[in-house]
């Protein structure tokens, strides 16, 4: 089978899996390509409540595939961009699943998600130093807010791969689980994702990555969707609530 991004949903949940298993799951050119059209589907898709990026098998990903640096490194860095600000701009929560290396273009990948759980024994490293690239100021900016700025530059200067260990303890992972552990967490997580506010986690998400603009839009949007009347009435009756905003739909 040909490098590829797989699209499924299940119980409100989409999960895009990253399959290269020749290359460690590396991004081909294509691959970057095809992930903002399919995030901006998903994105519309009302069925959708969250996301989980992760890698085919014991790997998450290994970064871009090198032949793709070979033309034009400016092109190719661009792709790996506009795929990470897709997945940076995507409204609902999105959840980076990280078994073994998750390095370069993976990390670049990880860090645009909202939260990034990690199999024990898991590496990551931001790598364009070993390669002789300027990063991303965006992407820079990202790993910085994640991490600060002592470990953003420990990565990005030598491009030495960290554990687990440290990558929870500097902010780069928010859990970590035992061996065989990963996939059962991260589907109990999505669970309690897709049954809560829509709307609290859309507002949350826009104020947590800087938006300082939209106090008014969402305090109107609170007030009409009912969902704070229908989460306290839910909560008083010891019931599950039936929140009904959604993310708009475009077109």
């Amino acid at each position: 089978m040909e490098p590829q991004v797989q699209y499924s949903v299940a119980d409100s949940v989409a999960t895009v899996v990253i399959r290269h298993p020749r290359k460690r799951n590396a991004m081909t050119a294509a691959m970057w390509r095809a992930l903002p059209p399919l995030l901006a589907k998903s994105a519309g898709d009302p069925a959708v409540r969250a996301l989980v990026l992760t890698g085919e098998g014991g790997t998450f990903c290994a970064g871009a595939d090198i032949s793709t640096l070979r033309g034009s490194p400016e092109e190719a860095q661009g792709l790996a961009v506009r795929a990470e600000e897709a997945l940076a701009a995507f409204p609902k929560p999105t959840v980076a699943a990280i078994r073994g290396h998750c390095v370069g273009g993976g990390a670049q990948l990880a860090a645009a998600c909202d939260l990034r759980f990690a199999e024990k024994g898991a590496l990551f490293g931001v790598t364009p130093a070993k390669l002789g690239i300027v990063y991303p100021a965006s992407s820079t900016r990202r790993l910085v807010s994640l991490v600060g700025p002592a470990t953003a530059k420990y990565l990005l200067f030598s491009g030495e791969l960290i554990g687990t260990k440290r990558a929870l303890r500097t902010g780069l992972v928010d859990e970590v689980l035992p061996e065989g552990e990963l996939g059962k967490r991260v589907a109990e997580f999505t669970r309690i994702l897709v049954s809560r506010s829509q709307l609290t986690q859309a507002a949350a998400k826009e104020f947590a990555d800087g938006r300082t603009d939209r106090d008014a839009h969402w305090a109107g949007q609170a007030r009409a969707s009912g969902d704070t009347a229908e989460g306290v009435a839910a909560f008083l009756e010891r019931r599950q609530p039936r929140f009904g905003w959604s993310v708009p739909t475009s077109g």
